[in-house]
């Protein structure tokens, strides 16, 4: 209903996502907070305008006959992992909270087989499948699975995906990307009103979907989009964005300062959920 007619597509390298933005040949992106604010450092005028997802959907996961459902219970053991950096800095801190460091595990690069190596017990437990589709997956399996939620144990409580555009879109299209979250605020709106209608869009756009894991898993994500009712959907704080920089600085993800004042802007959000 906003007059616009979107090309979206999946980038061939999510690494480069933002460099794209940031160049102009995208005007908008999904992306993380950690990436967010290492293209920033890296002089990439990227800001993101809305956080999709309020907390973390990463965890540690293991299979429910392993029986290890808290970090003390990782020592010695096996964890695949995607070689995702910021996936580092999340297990360290979990083990931290047991009195426990890297060296007390074994840490296989997995690449983005994940679910297979957990499934398939090549590994003890996984970082970086997120519970509200790995999980059900499991479970469907006939493998359910535990989920030792990172923002548990010590890792500040982060947003999980980002809706991003650049500074230039801001200054010269600040129309367009205000249709853009519009249409963004008016879907969610519509998804958590209407869960199982918007999982059958989603099937007709992609025939591929899933459709009985993702009829679970968005139920468990729509608490998610708004803190449970306790935020507007796609608001971002400075106190957030602080905490998880400044956690980022200490696990060496971030090399030094960067504004996060100029990081992300709740201006767009605002002013739709006000409905203009």
């Amino acid at each position: 209903d906003q007059g616009i007619e979107p090309n979206i597509y999946v980038p061939s390298d999510p690494t480069t996502a933002l460099q794209l933005v940031a160049a102009g040949q995208d005007d908008f992106t999904i992306s993380y907070q950690a990436d967010v604010l290492i293209a920033r450092q890296q002089g990439l005028d990227v800001v993101s305008i809305a956080a999709l997802v309020q907390h973390p959907l990463n965890t540690i996961m293991t299979l429910q006959s392993s029986g290890i459902t808290e970090p003390a219970q990782l020592k010695g053991k096996t964890i695949g992992m995607a070689g995702v950096p910021s996936d580092d800095a999340l297990l360290k801190t979990v083990l931290q909270s047991a009195g426990l460091t890297l060296d007390d595990v074994k840490t296989v690069n997995v690449g983005f087989d994940l679910m297979p190596a957990l499934l398939g017990k090549r590994v003890d437990a996984i970082i970086g499948a997120y519970y509200v589709h790995e999980a059900i997956l499991a479970q469907q399996q006939g493998q359910p699975v535990n989920a030792i939620n990172v923002a548990d144990f010590g890792v500040p409580d982060y947003y999980e995906l980002l809706l991003v555009t650049s500074g230039e879109m801001i200054r010269d299209h600040a129309d367009v990307v205000q249709r853009v979250v519009n249409a963004v605020v008016a879907g969610y709106a519509a998804a958590a009103a209407n869960p199982d209608e918007a999982i059958d869009q989603l099937v007709k756009a992609y025939p591929e979907t899933d459709a009985a894991v993702e009829r679970e898993g968005i139920k468990l994500i729509i608490p998610m989009w708004t803190d449970s009712g306790k935020v507007p959907f796609g608001s971002q704080t400075e106190e957030r964005w602080t905490s998880y920089a400044d956690w980022l600085r200490q696990h060496d993800i971030l090399a030094g300062d960067v504004d996060v004042t100029k990081a992300f802007t709740n201006t767009f959000i605002e002013h739709a959920h006000m409905g203009h």
